[in-house]
């Protein structure tokens, strides 16, 4: 059987091509394998070698709460002459408490880069990899930010590392009233600080001029 007819013939076959406690489902000309971490290495091999998914795209991850990280592999086979090609999404989930793959570099060599930026992003291991440092994020950032718990009122909570605002001094002087950045809440009501920070100045509150301090209104004439 040649590795177009092996593709063709999933889901249906999928355990006799990828194990026992593999499943899959295809979609909008997309079949997607999971298979449990131990037999991660081992479906990479099979969907090279077996499927001929010789083009290793992308790889990346998802964080589902309570389930864990859902590593997933983007491959396809690319017909020799015409035909079409036939594209595999091959998933695996490791717990969030011991997040953990072996690296995929000794079956695609592109998958390097990949698990570099994974790794940084969401905080999973690959064991194996000869190089797994930051790739994207500056030296010393703390956290793993496409983590579902990855907290963004942090920042707002831990001084900004920058200089002041203009006019602000360090020897006192009017300060401007220190924002939430757009979209984050208080950092005493939601996240890792909850109730242990003390409460934010309130903004003072506006009181209405009296009519003779206001400008006189200015009519069409």
């Amino acid at each position: 059987m040649t590795a177009a007819e092996s593709f063709d013939g999933l889901p249906d076959a999928v355990t006799d091509v990828f194990g026992d406690e593999a499943t899959a489902e295809q979609a909008y000309d997309l079949l997607t394998v999971d298979v449990p971490p131990a037999a991660w290495i081992a479906a990479l091999e099979t969907a090279r070698d077996g499927l001929g998914c010789t083009y290793f795209d992308w790889l990346s991850a998802v964080d589902e709460p309570g389930t864990g990280f859902r590593v997933c592999a983007h491959l396809a086979a690319l017909p020799a002459s015409g035909g079409r090609v036939r594209r595999l999404l091959l998933r695996t989930t490791v717990p969030h408490e011991a997040a953990v793959l072996p690296s995929a570099i000794d079956v695609y060599a592109g998958a390097a880069w990949h698990e570099r930026e994974t790794h940084e992003m969401f905080g999973i291991g690959f064991e194996g990899h000869p190089h797994l440092v930051p790739l994207l994020l500056p030296e010393g950032f703390e956290g793993h930010p496409l983590r579902k718990d990855f907290v963004l009122a942090a920042r707002v909570a831990k001084a900004w590392p920058g200089a002041k605002e203009p006019g602000e001094s360090e020897h006192g002087g009017p300060k401007r009233r220190t924002m939430l950045p757009p979209g984050v809440p208080d950092p005493n009501e939601w996240g890792p600080l909850k109730g242990q920070l003390p409460p934010a100045p309130a903004r003072p509150a506006r009181t209405a001029r009296a009519a003779a301090d206001r400008p006189p209104r200015r009519t069409p004439g």
